[in-house]
């Protein structure tokens, strides 16, 4: 355990900035997809168990206020790696597999900026940033830009999302085990090939998903786009947490001589869920819980192999999700809406010298990018949107932010919304606003816009004006 006093989390950052040579802490950042802060123990879940993910709020700080700039995969993940609001930024939206890059290379990042410290930076895991210039990858070639473009020294891909195709893994520049002679195509504007599809041969699906998945199938399963060839390289979904451990620990093993960045991206909880056979119906929590428990088994390999090579002690520890809770293929309302269930994720950071607490006051994940940097001893970029958060890791009853901001695009409607430390307020692109107080109404049943129109013009005030225009 981490017995040394909060202190030394900051005399670290301090060493490092004052002796270059000193070596600043390694960092490992377990991004899950589709994971709710009520689905775990540490946030009071009682079905499934997280012992593993739960450790991390055992021996670190856990957040009760963290809140996605977005609620969907694409923007969130732009802004976490760019410190910047997604909504910012025009072409950040949720992308199809075969979109190009969307982070721009040179522009800075959290890889980029620890990469000019010496650090070894890895991504394993989803992506869903675009690979590829205009018009995007070449898939049956060199595919860049992409994450070494950025400041990762190494990438092993899920190139966009489990239910989207091309369902292959991506390592570096390259698709993993294609085979020339039988290129891959793809396309989300029309089919290509003659694959069968779920809409056309549903008898030949294992898994009935709904919203849109209904296009190739792969492994039984059918995807949102259309996908030819690459047979040979093909993932098989049941494997696929145990091929991101791998490659997390591996990455680990032959980077600890120097201090690392993992940035690992899991693929759990998103759809389609079809966990390995240790863990199929093994959960109370029927497949959803399935997915939950082997997320938690990939967290115990990363905090093993930490353990297992005396790492413990000298890493940092980030584990947050993406966005709030996605139930499943039949419930969409909670995922993509400016509700406190999809604006508001689990954050936990478990630092070298922290003591366990809890922090409440409100934080946006877009912070980490400045936090990271200045726990390393880095000066962050100027003109970040987050800021840092070690007045909370110093003192975890400190306020945090005064406001916290998430936008989303559902369909034609545009929505923006700030959350208080009392208020949640929302407007959409259509004139309709929304207002719920938390302190009296926290499953914001009761919209009171009406009712409180100072709070709706002082908090409308508030939001940014690129936001919902």
């Amino acid at each position: 355990m981490r017995l040394t006093p909060l202190l030394a989390l900051f005399s670290v950052a301090l060493a490092c900035a004052a002796e270059p040579a000193k070596r600043p802490p390694n960092i490992v950042l377990l991004y899950s997809d589709d994971i709710g802060w009520g689905d775990l123990g540490c946030y009071g879940a009682k079905v499934i168990p997280t012992p593993n993910i739960d450790r991390l709020a055992a021996q670190g700080l856990r957040f009760t206020a963290g809140y996605c700039t977005s609620a969907t995969c694409t923007p969130s993940r732009y802004s976490l790696l760019t410190g910047e609001y997604a909504w910012r930024r025009q072409g950040t939206g949720v992308l199809p597999g075969d979109a190009n890059m969307i982070i721009k290379p040179g522009r800075p990042t959290l890889p980029a900026s620890l990469a000019k410290l010496g650090y070894a930076t890895g991504v394993v895991g989803k992506w869903h940033l675009g690979l590829g210039p205009e018009g995007g990858p070449d898939w049956n070639g060199q595919i860049k830009p992409g994450p070494l473009e950025i400041g990762f020294d190494h990438a092993f891909l899920l190139p966009a999302t489990g239910d989207r195709v091309p369902c292959v893994y991506v390592e570096d520049r390259r698709v993993v085990g294609l085979d020339p002679r039988d290129p891959i195509r793809v396309s989300y504007r029309e089919k290509v090939g003659n694959e069968p599809t779920g809409r056309e041969n549903p008898e030949l699906l294992r898994l009935r998903h709904t919203h849109g998945h209904d296009f190739t199938i792969i492994n039984g399963v059918g995807r949102i786009g259309w996908m030819t060839g690459g047979k040979a390289a093909l993932w098989k979904d049941e494997d696929m947490s145990d091929t991101f451990a791998a490659r997390a620990v591996s990455f680990i093993e032959r980077s600890a001589g120097a201090p690392f960045f993992l940035y690992l991206a899991t693929h759990g909880i998103h759809v389609p869920r079809v966990p390995h056979p240790r863990f199929a119906g093994r959960s109370a929590g029927g497949t959803r819980g399935d997915a939950i428990e082997e997320l938690d088994d990939l967290v115990a390999k990363v905090l093993a192999t930490l353990d297992r090579l005396g790492l413990w002690e000298s890493t940092i520890v980030v584990f947050l999700g993406d966005h709030g809770y996605h139930l499943g293929e039949r419930t969409w309302w909670n995922k993509n809406t400016l509700f406190e269930r999809s604006c508001r994720a689990p954050l936990l950071i478990a630092a070298p010298g922290a003591k366990p607490g809890v922090a409440r006051g409100l934080v946006e994940f877009v912070d980490l990018y400045p936090t990271l940097a200045e726990l390393c001893g880095l000066t962050p970029p100027a003109g970040l949107a987050g800021q840092s958060l070690l007045p909370l890791l110093r003192d975890p009853d400190a306020p945090g932010k005064a406001a916290a901001f998430t936008l989303v695009n559902r369909g034609a409607a545009r929505g923006d919304s700030v959350r208080t430390p009392r208020w949640r307020f929302t407007r959409w692109s259509d004139g309709a606003v929304e207002l719920y107080d938390h302190d009296s109404d926290p499953e914001e049943n009761r919209n009171v816009a009406t009712a409180q129109p100072e709070v709706v013009e002082r908090l409308a005030a508030m939001l940014p004006r690129s936001l919902a225009r």
